[in-house]
């Protein structure tokens, strides 16, 4: 079961002939202006990749693929919330693409500004996106699931020149009025954008307008099309995005990315991981408001020269076998998924996964959260393929953990994503002094430095955070910490055994307990609250709030208004997918005589399990209050 000494020897050279190994990966995409400096490592925890070498995202994604592939299908878009398919080729990309860009500068945007995109998963998306980078300009996606607050928050910190949306999205049939919630958080933003551009779907009658801010893009595209914007080349190391993910802190943090690092680092995973060829179609069902998304859904396919899938829809809409009714209609080699969703098809007839051909897919990768083995070994044996995990973070921008099947056939271990990939020193450490700890020993998963090209250098505007946050947490060494506790077995394997820190996974969306439980005391009744992320056979984990009223409530009624306007206070702060499993009216919070909350135990509780040694309890009485409403709860 353990890896071939080729793959290990493959990940290990990256570690100890760094500089010549990712030279020559390097070479996997076109440099306009030749690197001076494979690593600069000067200023740890900081460092900077292919340092003095000139690039573009768009056009290693784009350009360059034209002269051979510019009939070659780039973009398939299917919808099945409006009933819509449009393919796109390399050449009517690029034209997309190039109008986009036109437009953006014709609002006044110039390298180095910002652009926040608020759109679903449309073909303008894409064009958003590698338009941005085409001229230089620093795009920050924002998930069109997200309400107002949450996206007013983002502007602000990207202080953003121009918002990019649409008048509505759709999720199942429901409508997402994405133009009225992009106009609440303009008005909720410090910073207002001076342009909000509109890709108008006609899907809204009376969708509002400010004029003089507000702009059509259809018209703006009219006036543009066929323009060619010349590719703006930058620095290796100058910013491509942010994209925004939640954790401790109340605010969201703007992760960064680079230009040259990553897509040097796609270009790999591409070649090794994914190990798609060229001219074939990856299927990648994630938004494009997340990290996935981004590396998967558009940048990582186009640069490899791959056709990629742009699907709006459910996995179960118009019924559980649309996703393998793609992989057919459109050839899928190479698809990417997450577990919760892996879950959902489980329940669905198992007659509509056989309904449909799907022998092109040669391999399904999952990511986003822990894969349960009896779901692994469901969806393994029902498509005769290997189902590989990959684990990696928003941080990071490609996976750290996988296997390589371009290296040697996969051995998988169900439960484990695998081992190192390329230029990840990955080690299992005391989660104080960050000392190595034997195999199978318990301890945080964290990495040597510097970390390998694609991920973040550092945090948007806050050199502080990722010096002190991601890289200062163990008081022996330097490392940084994924803040996972995980084991690794003495074959080399890692397992994710769930987090250190204080953010809950809900089918991949990441959410920080402060920012919950912060929305939730701006409720005026509220007095305290804390949120955990309980078990989850679904969605891995859900949200279950402990609420502290100001005033005590007389009676049943009163205590159902308040949950739901707490439910209604988190949904329209922060978007549907925060929507709590269960909030519970308590009369106090369960803390230690520091007054500290005690959230080991009330997740326990949450979960019906054993709550351990309580003896650092201020007032057990608190806790016993929780166990009967969970009790009471158990009992409907």
């Amino acid at each position: 079961m353990s890896t071939s000494l080729r793959a290990q020897e493959f990940c290990q050279r990256a570690l100890t002939d760094r500089d010549n190994f990712w030279s020559e990966q390097a070479k996997a995409i076109h440099w306009e202006h030749p690197i001076d400096q494979v690593c600069d490592f000067s200023r740890p925890p900081f460092s900077r990749w292919f340092v003095g070498g000139k690039t573009n995202l768009c056009y290693n994604a784009v350009d360059r693929h034209l002269p051979g592939r510019a009939a070659q299908p780039a973009l398939h878009f299917i919808s099945t919330e409006v009933e819509t398919e449009r393919t796109f080729t390399f050449q009517e990309l690029y034209d997309e693409v190039n109008t986009f860009a036109a437009v953006l500068r014709s609002l006044g945007l110039r390298r180095g500004d910002r652009a926040v995109i608020y759109l679903p998963m449309i073909p303008e998306a894409a064009f958003a996106m590698l338009a941005c980078v085409r001229i230089g300009v620093i795009h920050s996606v924002v998930f069109a699931g997200f309400a107002p607050a949450a996206l007013a928050t983002r502007i602000d910190d990207a202080e953003a020149t121009v918002l990019i949306t649409a008048d509505i999205g759709l999720r199942g049939g429901k409508v997402v009025p994405l133009k009225r919630l992009a106009d609440e958080a303009v008005a909720l933003a410090k910073l207002s954008p001076k342009s909000v551009l509109v890709c108008n779907r006609g899907l809204d009658p009376k969708i509002p307008w400010t004029e003089g801010r507000d702009v059509d893009y259809a018209t703006f595209r009219k006036d543009h099309e066929k323009e060619v914007v010349p590719v703006e080349w930058l620095e290796s190391t100058e910013s491509s995005y942010l994209l925004y993910t939640s954790g401790t802190t109340s605010k969201p943090k703007g992760v960064q990315r680079d230009t040259g690092g990553y897509a040097v680092a796609l270009a790999t995973s591409m070649q090794y991981l994914f190990a798609g060829e060229p001219g074939e179609v990856m299927f990648a069902a994630a938004d494009v408001g997340w990290a996935v998304g981004h590396s998967y859904g558009v940048y990582g396919p186009l640069i490899h020269g791959m056709t990629t899938v742009f699907y709006e829809g459910l996995p179960i809409k118009p019924d559980g076998g649309i996703w393998w009714k793609i992989v057919e209609r459109f050839h899928v080699s190479v698809m990417f998924t997450s577990p919760t969703a892996i879950r959902t098809l489980k329940r669905q007839d198992p007659a509509l996964l056989k309904k449909y051909d799907t022998s092109s897919l040669q391999r399904l990768y999952l990511a986003g959260e822990p894969m349960d083995e009896p779901s692994w070994s469901w969806i393994s044996e029902a498509l005769g393929i290997p189902v590989i995990d990959n684990y990696w973070q928003t941080e990071t921008g490609w996976p750290i953990l996988a296997l390589l099947p371009k290296i040697e056939p996969p051995k998988i271990k169900p439960g484990s994503p695998g081992i190192p990939m390329p230029g990840y020193d990955a080690r299992i450490v005391d989660p104080t002094t960050g000392q190595t700890l034997p195999p199978n020993e318990k301890g945080i998963l964290a990495l040597g430095l510097p970390l390998p090209p694609g991920c973040m250098p550092t945090v948007w505007k806050d050199d502080q955070m990722f010096s002190e946050h991601y890289c200062g947490r163990f008081s022996e060494v330097h490392l940084y910490s994924t803040f996972d506790y995980a084991i690794q077995d003495e074959d080399g394997y890692f397992f994710i055994l769930g987090r250190s820190d204080d953010v809950i996974n809900v089918a991949g969306h990441r959410l920080g307990t402060r920012e919950i439980e912060e929305t939730i005391c701006s409720h005026p009744q509220v007095a305290e609250a804390a949120a955990v992320g309980a078990s989850d056979e679904l969605k891995g984990q859900a949200i279950h709030c402990f609420v502290v009223a100001k005033q005590d409530l007389p009676d049943s009624d009163s205590q159902a208004r308040l949950q739901k306007e707490i439910e209604s206070v988190v949904v329209s702060n922060l978007g549907a997918f925060s929507r709590p499993a269960a909030i519970h009216i308590i009369r106090a919070l369960p803390k230690t005589r520091s007054g500290k909350i005690l959230r080991r135990a009330i997740l326990a509780a949450a979960e019906g399990r054993e709550t351990g040694d309580l003896s650092t309890l201020e007032d057990p009485v608190a806790l016993e209050a929780i166990r009967e409403i969970i009790q009471k709860q158990a009992g409907r």
